[in-house]
């Protein structure tokens, strides 16, 4: 009889935990059915580059494999690892291919990012895609951020749900930055919009950039103050990067601080806005579309809807 109270036991426990298992996956972002908005492949506008003509090794060397244009980035126990393009840039397209690590990847932070924090780092500014792995309740999410001189006690974040497996295969990330607005488009769909306009102006980043793609431990920020630190029994964490494409103001090191003439990528000189022409100033009516259907369905914070955090809110919410 005990034998048989043990065996029914153990049926159960096996049930509970298929049960379980089955409701991971019913709430797990990207297993949800999706039908995307059809928008303009901008992104197929631009050449792509190979990694070493554009980028530089930043941190931990040993964990970074370069092949052409296509790049592994590891974390695990020594270190993370970091590139960063060789130029800086004021104004710009800036876009590449990430596949990022799959399994339990809690605390495990990819960064898409532009940011002149070396240069300047009392006043520096930053525009940011950052990928957050996944705790034990939540899959991948997308971070994006920005700051302007300095102003990081005003984290202008907003984060989204994929509605793909972005450990499965490689997509998109793009960041548009000219002097009418700063665009964040993760498969070509625009997620946000930052204008440089009205009460935004203020918070425009406006000094010359360099771009970053980094795979590091982010486990105090990024998961509830360390709730669900990085395992590395599941490590190595490999991201993958492919298909890099810039097209920006080149600035020799950052040497101009403000608007003026630059050189385009192409080495051609170029006015200030090097991603000109409509599709570029304005997002059309199919992108406007493509956000709005982002953002309702796949947004889940915003800083202008968090009271708790800001007794007065930024001038642009």
């Amino acid at each position: 009889m005990a034998s048989l109270k043990n065996y029914n036991m153990k049926i159960l426990l096996e049930t509970a935990v298929v049960f379980c298992l089955c409701s991971f996956s019913l709430v797990s972002s990207h297993s949800r059915k999706f039908t995307t908005p059809n928008v303009t492949r901008v992104t197929d506008q631009f050449s792509r580059i190979a990694i070493e003509s554009g980028f530089s090794k930043r941190f931990g060397d040993h964990n970074i494999i370069v092949n052409g244009s296509l790049a592994k980035l590891t974390l695990d126990k020594s270190s993370g690892a970091g590139l960063v393009t060789k130029n800086t840039y004021h104004y710009g397209f800036f876009s590449a291919r990430l596949k990022l690590p799959a399994g339990f990847a809690s605390g495990v932070v990819v960064a898409f990012y532009l940011s002149n924090a070396e240069s300047y780092p009392k006043t520096h500014d930053e525009i940011d895609i950052e990928l957050l792995g996944r705790s034990r309740r939540d899959d991948w999410s997308i971070q994006t951020n920005v700051y302007a001189n300095g102003s990081l006690k005003t984290g202008r974040e907003e984060k989204f749900y994929y509605w793909f497996d972005p450990t499965q295969a490689f997509h998109d990330y793009t960041l548009i930055w000219n002097s009418h607005h700063i665009v964040f488009l993760v498969d070509n769909i625009p997620v946000r919009e930052f204008p440089n306009r009205g009460a935004f102006m203020s918070a425009y980043p406006s000094k010359p950039m360099s771009l970053y793609v980094t795979v590091w431990d982010g486990s105090e920020w990024a998961t509830h103050g360390g709730k669900y630190p990085v395992n590395y029994k599941y490590g190595p964490f490999v991201a993958s990067i492919a298909d890099v494409k810039l097209s920006g103001c080149s600035v020799n090191n950052g040497s101009s601080s403000g608007p003026g003439p630059c050189t385009k990528s192409g080495g051609s000189v170029s006015s200030l806005d090097p991603v000109d022409g409509q599709d570029f100033a304005t997002l059309s009516k199919n992108q406007i579309a493509a956000m709005d259907w982002a953002r309702r369905k796949l947004m889940f914070y915003s800083y202008c809807n968090d009271k708790s955090r800001y007794k007065v809110m930024p001038a642009e919410c």
